[in-house]
């Protein structure tokens, strides 16, 4: 039995701590450049029954996905885990999400008593296929993407199953970094394991069940509770993704939310069906992109754990882009789970407004480059590049920062440089690619790579081209992705925004991610902003003209008299936004 609420508040604090503790010790000892500078990985911890009751402040689309993996794993070794087990899975039609997130479970024993599971979540830069990182949108078949894993057990009583290791490794570009990567997994289920154990000994096995059943009931109360202070209806919003890289699109997002006094329901019904490509998701990450855009919208200090899962319904379509049906490709499945979370956080707006943001970048731009050096041996460069967020209804939007859903970070120059293979020529902001009103969206980045190897293959997942970054409450729609070859040059090309490119030595590419939306009426912002943003370098005074109708002198001050002529005598709509 549970004694006062100050035992409670120092566990709930300490099971997030030792989930915590697992990511450090990820980042801490990452082999791969995607995982410990990128950080695109996840920890948690589980009950004996598979139930999330803690998770590290990681990606927030993989932890919602870890209840549908601990099921499989469960239906599959429920009745036969033992100490120093552990667990390998990523086949996205038994519990996965895409071929290179492996899942790494290992079971928590006090003596014989099972007191719950160490749960990680690697996104490895290559597990085989025809492309370089194993995402790319071209894929019409996961046979094309990389070795499956069923749920299957890697070590059992702490032996580590060799032979099936090294099937592994042989099926993908650079197999040591893969054992790194994976050694590092193991590492962080230890952490969380001793964690879990400690506060067994504190508490008393009894004592850990009986907290992780009342940390659980506390997200789902305090969930309900947050919902309830919303106006019941049903609220509807669409959006795009712009295509499907194969020429096909576009590809709608739509979603019928539902807040009622049981909970929330959100029904996909309408979106688009099983595309052709990559793109296409599995139902738990959609789960997992819905629950990480409601608790964005609610801004609230709620533990994601199962409780928080519980007042959820849910209608996804089958076979469909948010529930593939093998053998469908899924390698490149995250930019559905930004469109879901811009779908969701639209529909929520009216609920919400003083809460939800307008449309950031709409997911980082990825460049995976595969390069075969002289003696033969594979290297994958991943370039991971956050833009921003939109407006938020109360300050601007944050620039070169990763969406809601992802938690990442950008790649490093120094971890693309060091290959040897690609010379970083540019990286920043530019400016004008806010999406304008009261509050401005946040800034397009971009990226300038020259190829130093022989011959490089690049594969590109970028969108928001055609369907720009929304605005809300009268705010301006943020500026375009963009991918260029030879930026400024002779043979200067504008790509599509999902090729795959084989490039020789010399070759130049810029790629630049969305500008985020802005919130409320562009001419309602103030002039001494705009004169800020100026100054800063994020807005161009021909910006500050057409898309603020404020006009800033040569000696850097608001010329008032002919800002207040501007703003009463022209047109109050801001204009169509362009490619960057």
């Amino acid at each position: 039995m549970i004694r006062d609420a100050v035992t409670f508040e120092v566990f709930r604090n300490a099971v997030a701590g030792v989930a915590d503790e697992m990511a450090i010790t990820i980042v801490r000892t990452a082999h791969s450049q995607i995982v410990a500078s990128s950080m695109d990985f996840s920890a948690a911890l589980c009950d004996a029954r598979g139930r999330v009751i803690a998770q590290a402040n990681t990606c927030p689309v993989h932890l919602g996905s870890i209840p549908d993996a601990m099921a499989a794993i469960l239906a599959d070794f429920g009745d036969a885990v033992h100490p120093g087990d552990v667990y390998l899975l990523n086949d996205p039609s038994l519990g996965g999400m895409h071929l290179p997130d492996i899942f790494a479970v290992a079971p928590v024993f006090a003596g014989e008593h099972l007191l719950g599971f160490a749960v990680t979540v690697v996104n490895h830069a290559d597990v085989g296929g025809w492309v370089a990182g194993s995402m790319a949108v071209q894929s019409t078949s996961i046979f094309a993407e990389g070795v499956q894993i069923p749920p299957s057990r890697l070590a059992e009583d702490g032996t580590v199953n060799e032979t099936f290791l090294n099937l592994i490794l042989r099926n993908v570009r650079e197999p040591e970094l893969l054992r790194g990567d994976l050694e590092s997994q193991l590492a962080a289920c230890h952490a969380g394991a001793a964690g879990l154990r400690a506060l067994a000994e504190r508490h008393g096995v009894d004592g850990l069940a009986e907290l992780s059943e009342e940390l659980l009931d506390y997200s789902e109360t305090l969930l309900r509770t947050a919902l309830a202070e919303a106006t019941p209806g049903t609220y509807e919003f669409t959006d795009h993704i712009d295509d499907d890289g194969l020429g096909s699109g576009p590809i709608p997002f739509k979603v019928k939310v539902t807040l009622s006094g049981d909970g929330i329901e959100l029904d996909f019904t309408g979106s688009s069906p099983q595309v052709a490509s990559a793109l296409n998701a599995t139902a738990s990450f959609t789960r997992s992109a819905s629950y990480a855009a409601v608790q964005g919208a609610l801004a609230r200090d709620i533990p994601a754990n199962n409780g928080f899962y519980r007042p959820f319904t849910f209608v996804i379509p089958k076979a469909s882009i948010l529930d593939g049906r093998r053998p469908a490709a899924r390698g490149a499945r995250g930019l559905v789970a930004y469109r879901i979370i811009d779908t969701v956080l639209g529909a929520l707006a009216p609920v919400f407004p003083g809460r939800v943001p307008a449309a950031g970048d709409g997911g980082p731009d990825s460049v995976a480059i595969g390069i075969t050096d002289a003696k033969g041996d594979s290297v994958v460069l991943w370039d991971i590049l956050c833009g921003a967020w939109g407006a938020r209804p109360d300050r601007d939007g944050v620039d070169g920062i990763s969406p809601l859903g992802a938690n990442l970070a950008n790649t490093p120059v120094e971890e693309l440089e060091r290959s040897g293979h690609v010379r970083v020529d540019g990286y920043g902001y530019l400016p004008d690619t806010g999406g304008a009103g009261r509050f401005r969206g946040g800034l397009a980045t971009f990226r300038d790579l020259t190829v130093l190897a022989p011959e490089a293959s690049v594969q590109i997942r970028s969108d928001r081209r055609r369907f720009l970054p929304y605005g809300l409450a009268g705010g301006g729609q943020g500026t375009p992705s963009v991918n260029v070859l030879d930026p400024g040059g002779p043979g200067e090309r504008v790509l599509e925004s999902k090729p795959h490119l084989v490039l020789t030595e010399g070759a130049r590419h810029r790629h630049v991610t969305a500008g985020g939306g802005g919130h409320g009426p562009a001419f309602t912002r103030d002039p001494a902003r705009v004169l800020d943003d100026v100054l800063d370098g994020k807005v161009t005074r021909e910006g500050a003209v057409r898309d603020y109708r404020v006009v800033v002198t040569d000696e850097d001050a608001v010329d008032h008299t002919a800002t207040k002529a501007l703003r009463t005598s022209e047109s109050l709509e801001c204009p169509e936004r362009t490619m960057p």
